[in-house]
């Protein structure tokens, strides 16, 4: 980050609209004819939705909220709405406002059976393995094989019209797991949809892409990834930490520097109310220290101004001279970061937000 673009008002978040636009349209090119959708819980910004809208075929939403927000910021961009839970007030604003309904259980098809017409994929919970996943979509999230027949014999009759399956069933994975699960979910679905009439099948494989913050500039290999995805149906990803993540910044200087029992601690503006990636992910967060040139020459962990030990964004990494007012800018926080972050704890001023253009 150049130290020219730090904001006077810190902390800060800061979100470089140029690269976001610049990678965005790269997976978009890599993916060739597979659909991408953006996940919007990652980061709904509306500057970062306004970006991405043009290389995307569609914005994946999992709320009411998140619903509203969307078709307000984007009101001509393609919707699907997901999320265990929905609420008869969600399923009715979907039903107006969403393009693609998934549905996570009978009693969900049901329920929205009764509001009126929708188009709707069924949202599948498969036994399959993924090793080396970060999260396992499991639980919650979709309909095993019994529950999906049910829904299947249900939808006759109603004025619902199934289009196809949804099926996100882990995260974190690289290019060649997230072909073999996609292979996977394909030979299921396929057989499946033919056995209950489904022209023209969509396949939504969800996303889950690998964002690896021990190494920020590894990238998911989305040329592999593209060329490697079944050709035979109309496929569709839905990746939000793997487009945004890399795109946001979040700044903020020094307030003290301590050595408490032989252990060097750097006190920060702000904190993990605002950043909550690293102790969501339990890593150090990658930073650089845009005030010093010099190299590290000592370890610290890196702390905020809460009130509880937990409030750590990187323990006993190595760090250059530091005082108060140098400028520390975390890297990787334009995705999952503001907006999972418990925003009112201490009543801390919020942090301001800016976007490179």
């Amino acid at each position: 980050m150049n130290p020219d673009d730090v904001p006077a008002d810190l902390p800060a978040y800061v979100y470089d609209l140029r690269g976001l636009k610049e990678h965005v349209a790269s997976v978009r090119a890599a993916l060739g004819p597979t659909e991408l959708f953006y996940a919007a819980k990652a980061n709904p910004d509306a500057e970062i939705l306004r970006t991405v809208a043009p290389h995307v075929d569609g914005v994946e939403v999992s709320s009411g909220g998140e619903l509203t927000h969307v078709r307000e910021t984007l009101p001509h961009t393609p919707l699907a709405f997901g999320g265990p839970g929905k609420t008869d007030d969600e399923l009715a604003l979907a039903r107006h406002h969403a393009d693609r309904i998934h549905i996570e259980s009978p009693r969900e098809l049901t329920r929205l059976a009764a509001l009126g017409p929708a188009d709707v994929l069924l949202r599948a919970n498969l036994p399959f393995r993924t090793p080396g996943a970060a999260l396992s979509m499991s639980g919650p999230f979709g309909m095993d094989e019994d529950a999906l027949d049910e829904c299947a014999r249900r939808l006759p009759g109603t004025p619902l019209a199934l289009r196809g399956v949804h099926a996100h069933l882990a995260s974190g994975l690289d290019a060649p797991a997230m072909l073999d699960l996609a292979a996977q979910i394909v030979e299921w679905a396929l057989p499946f949809l033919e056995k209950h009439g489904v022209d023209d099948p969509e396949i939504n494989v969800g996303g889950g892409m690998a964002v690896d913050y021990a190494s920020p500039t590894t990238r998911f290999d989305w040329e592999t990834y593209g060329r490697g995805l079944p050709g035979n149906t109309r496929l569709r990803v839905e990746p939000g930490r793997a487009l945004t993540a890399y795109h946001g910044r979040y700044v903020t200087d020094v307030l003290d520097v301590k050595t408490t029992r032989g252990e060097t601690y750097v006190v920060l503006r702000g904190g993990t109310h605002h950043l909550r990636t690293p102790v969501t992910k339990g890593h150090d967060h990658p930073f650089e220290v845009l005030t010093s040139k010099q190299a590290p020459t000592s370890r610290a962990t890196l702390v905020g101004q809460l009130c509880t030990p937990k409030d750590v964004f990187a323990s006993n990494v190595p760090v250059p001279p530091l005082s108060p007012g140098d400028i520390v800018a975390f890297s990787m926080a334009g995705a999952y970061a503001w907006n999972i972050s418990h925003h009112d704890f201490l009543m801390h001023p919020k942090p301001t937000f800016h976007c490179l253009r």
